[in-house]
């Protein structure tokens, strides 16, 4: 049997209804089917619920519309158990392809492995598994260059001199490990990391997270934040504690990051389109099925964005 080939016999699987946000595309009904024909029957399993997973889904949705694709979405919210019910769900659903943001890719193995048992590839987005044998194809964002950006315009901001860095992780796992890996590691030696916690993609926490970090290290002088919605937070936190010179770098190009570039309560974000990574999943998962020639693995493009260059920055969501 093929790789992917779909079993004739039917699947049946152990559904949680109950964790599972499932909609069709195109239809308020839950787990109705989108317009059209369909070409392809497509599923979506979201990671979580920030800006970037809410403006990836509208993508992903858009795409299969126009592409006359039907579409199925559920959303894991951050738990990696509810990511396998859903994929065993969309698995029932005999889906030509899985499309995945993925909650952690290292609890990925075993979902992998359900959805090849049944002959239904999976096409990653924004993050790929260290073998990508088992997978249709991926379209991943650098999240280690991400973070190297960043720090490389702390370490050009900072001149050489001795300066205090805090970094306000996401959720651990997956995105954030490798956003704050590629920025620490970036990090010139005369930029000291004085601390580093999660604040779990979640503005509320954030904000406690930089209110502490203050409190610590009232000298800190730059803060790496792992997405604009956390790190406005913690500009908010920072001002509040009469810190407003911290400097914040942070990462996604929202227009509410950009808005907060240019009236200098961020100083640098790394853009990284949701809306881009969406249009690129559905268009190589249709064709990776159709066996067209497309690149298994792609890239979305990324682009380090200051005040000088805010007219440069892709839209971010559609």
């Amino acid at each position: 049997m093929p790789l992917f080939a779909r079993p004739r016999r039917a699947l049946a699987v152990s559904v949680f209804g109950t964790a599972l946000v499932l909609t069709g595309c195109g239809s308020s009904q839950s787990g109705s089917e989108g317009a059209g024909d369909g070409t392809h029957t497509l599923g979506f399993v979201n990671g979580a619920d920030t800006e970037f997973h809410t403006c990836l889904q509208k993508s992903i949705e858009q795409v299969a519309k126009k592409d006359d694709a039907k579409l199925y979405t559920a959303n894991s919210h951050q738990n990696p158990g509810t990511e396998l019910s859903n994929i065993e769900d969309m698995i029932s659903r005999n889906v030509d392809a899985l499309i995945v943001q993925t909650v952690n890719v290292d609890s990925l193995k075993g979902d992998i492995a359900k959805a090849k048992a049944a002959g239904i590839p999976i096409f990653l987005t924004s993050v790929m598994t260290s073998d990508t044998s088992d997978i249709l194809g991926a379209v991943v964002v650098d999240l280690t260059k991400v973070g190297a950006l960043d720090a490389g315009w702390v370490a050009t901001d900072a001149g050489g001199k001795s300066v205090q860095v805090g970094v306000i992780a996401g959720a651990p796992g997956a995105a954030s490990d490798l956003l704050v890996g590629g920025f620490t590691k970036a990090l010139p030696s005369n930029a000291k990391v004085v601390a580093n916690q999660p604040g779990m993609f979640n503005a509320a926490k954030a904000q406690d997270v930089a209110e502490n970090m203050i409190q610590a290290h009232p000298d800190l002088q730059y803060a790496f934040v792992a997405n604009e919605e956390m790190a406005l937070a913690a500009r908010k936190a920072f001002d509040a504690a009469g810190a407003k010179d911290v400097k914040i770098v942070t990462a996604n190009g929202t227009p509410e990051g950009l808005a907060a570039i240019k009236d200098g309560r961020l100083s640098a974000t790394v853009a990284n389109s949701a809306m881009t990574i969406g249009q690129m999943a559905v268009t190589n998962v249709v064709g990776l099925l159709d066996k067209k020639k497309v690149s298994k693995i792609d890239h979305a493009p990324i682009l380090l964005v200051t005040k000088d260059n805010l007219d440069k920055a892709p839209q971010y969501c559609p």
